[in-house]
């Protein structure tokens, strides 16, 4: 017997088995609104005081039902939202396989323009085969709405694992290289991420790491200006300089600026913005990764790594001879009362 609750945004009752436990307390249509707003950073959680949320039409026409069919994929729970619609967890009935259906917004498939780039994206999403890479079985647009059915990941993605604080400097070591394999196959078949981030790296019950969104970044911005052209496309603080300054004109590299980016923040906790200090400053990192953080992140791109590869090889020999104690985290620093610590020497990449 299914337990009955009160939604905490709007105040309907709703069967709590329906949706998700990431979003408990919230009625399905109202995980569906905020599909539909453009500040996705902001939990479902949250109270909603702008812009308002969408009629009731608007809401119902995205949010599927338990037992829904899409091109023999049964809806099961919602698993999360974005800026484009709303991803479910669902059993692909042919195969008996549990996937990922992402759908996008029944309001994109109306544009010529954004389901052109959609089958194109979604072609190139599907050549990929690669075991750190998450697989796309089918895409098609079904009832007026595009979707995309990808292979399942048990697990969790990299921002809630670094909201909880469970990764030491040695398990960052050993997932950096996964992803840097994983862009290196990318990048050899042509296909440019960009928009490399915590949110788009997957991690499964069996430590396995898995990049997600191929091509997806190209896909929001024509969902949110309906057109392509001259368009910045990624997140902030994760994007090179050159999808800033000549987002026309960027290739492979911009995945590597992400990823020491993303290696920076595995190893601090922190991101690296206007002055900042080196990894080994802030506990025990081996100094060599400073080297590979800041190659990483140069403005220039052809003074960063040419290829994933590169500096999947320089974190590897790295981690080989870091001894496990020094893997360790490292405790929280308290400054004793009355004396504050003064602050290290901090570093500056230019954006």
């Amino acid at each position: 017997m299914q337990t009955v609750v009160r939604c905490r945004q709007c105040g309907k009752s709703y069967s709590a088995g329906v949706v998700n436990r990431d979003f408990e307390g919230v009625c399905p249509n109202c995980v569906a609104a905020f599909a539909l707003f453009d500040d996705v950073s902001r939990s479902p959680l949250e109270t909603v005081k702008s812009p308002p949320p969408p009629s009731d039409d608007a809401r119902t026409t995205l949010f599927l039902t338990p037992g829904t069919l899409i091109q023999g994929v049964e809806i099961i729970e919602v698993l999360g939202q974005g800026g484009m619609g709303i991803v479910y967890k669902g059993r692909q009935q042919g195969l008996d396989r549990i996937v990922a259906l992402k759908v996008m917004s029944d309001r994109l498939a109306g544009d010529a323009e954004f389901v052109k780039r959609f089958e194109k994206e979604a072609k190139a999403m599907a050549a990929l085969s690669h075991p750190n890479i998450v697989g796309v079985f089918n895409f098609g647009i079904d009832a007026g709405r595009c979707f995309i059915v990808m292979e399942f990941v048990d697990g969790a993605n990299l921002r809630q694992l670094l909201r909880e604080r469970k990764l030491t400097p040695g398990e960052a070591l050993k997932i950096v290289p996964q992803l840097c394999d994983a862009l290196e196959y990318a990048h050899e078949e042509g296909v440019v991420h960009r928009d490399i981030k915590p949110e788009n790296i997957l991690l499964d019950r069996r430590g396995r790491v898995k990049i997600t969104d191929f091509g997806l970044a190209k896909l929001a911005n024509a969902a949110a200006h309906g057109t392509l052209t001259g368009l910045v496309m990624g997140t902030p603080h994760y994007m090179a300089p050159e999808q800033v300054e000549a987002p026309k004109d960027v290739d492979h590299r911009a995945d590597i600026y992400s990823m020491g980016v993303v290696l920076y923040e595995l190893l601090t906790g922190e991101l690296p913005i206007g002055r900042f200090q080196l990894p080994s400053e802030q506990g025990t990192v081996d100094v060599r990764l400073d080297q590979v953080v800041l190659r990483a992140l140069e403005k220039r791109r052809d003074a960063r790594y040419q290829r994933a590869g590169e500096m999947r090889d320089e974190v590897s020999r790295v981690s080989e001879f870091i001894p496990v104690a020094r893997m360790a985290s490292r405790p929280p620093q308290v400054a004793a009362a009355g004396s504050p610590a003064a602050p290290p020497p901090a570093h500056r990449v230019e954006a």
